[in-house]
């Protein structure tokens, strides 16, 4: 059966919904892997958790992934506003999806499931990760800062088993994901910054097929919202 990779929905719960539900026309016997940032930046970062959880309790074969803003809104809880990287109008955007009116008052439905993300997954021929791994590191699976936040990396293939590795983080172009999925690159950054639906490069979520590497591209459905251009 299918095995699908999405990234980076920062919120964009209707653009999420138009591509697993109309275009991947998911069944229970697809797997489905979001690679972290669900929350943030977008307009609806509680319907994105609400839509996954409903697919998990229909018995859909969903895994998420924890990604930064994911941690920083966990954080937020007993941090207040300043774990959040955010605006002040992106953080209204969180705290009006949720309903509440401070990010203490996160309904704890949402933060055990935040509480319950991993922050990678090894499959038979793949490792999964929201950023990336420390390869300067002894353990490159303990570190988990790197894992929610690294960059600009160079994998040590031989430490990942020879497995491809796909990971988000970074928004990128589309014709440069297009370009990477048609050769096949072992390291593939799925990232084409949905939320960043004022740029003319990004405003793209999309899956990949691990199988078959074919992409299924979504463009932002849930514009217009208050977000800032990505520099």
């Amino acid at each position: 059966m299918p095995r699908y990779a999405i990234t980076d929905i920062h919120g964009c719960a209707r653009t999420l919904k138009a591509l697993v539900q109309d275009q991947l026309q998911l069944n229970k016997n697809d797997e489905l892997y979001l690679l972290g940032d669900l929350v943030n930046k977008g307009p609806d970062s509680k319907g994105v958790i609400d839509f996954v959880l409903h697919l998990q309790k229909q018995h859909y074969q969903v895994h998420c992934l924890r990604g930064n803003h994911d941690q920083m809104l966990l954080k937020s809880v007993k941090k207040g506003k300043k774990a959040l990287n955010l605006t002040s109008i992106e953080q209204e955007l969180v705290l009006q999806s949720f309903g509440i009116t401070g990010f203490e008052h996160l309904p704890d439905k949402y933060t055990d499931f935040l509480c319950s993300l991993p922050y990678y997954l090894e499959l038979p021929d793949y490792f999964l990760v929201h950023a990336g791994f420390d390869f300067k590191q002894d353990d490159i699976f303990s570190d988990k800062e790197a894992m929610l936040n690294i960059r600009d990396y160079k994998p040590e293939w031989e430490r990942l088993g020879y497995k491809k590795l796909l990971h988000g983080h970074t928004p990128t172009p589309l014709h440069s994901i297009k370009k990477s999925t048609s050769h096949k690159d072992q390291k593939l950054n799925l990232d084409a910054g949905c939320v960043y639906y004022k740029n003319a490069a990004y405003g793209n979520l999309i899956a990949l097929d691990l199988d078959t590497y074919q992409l299924f591209i979504q463009s932002n459905i849930d514009r217009p919202y208050p977000v800032a251009r990505k520099g």
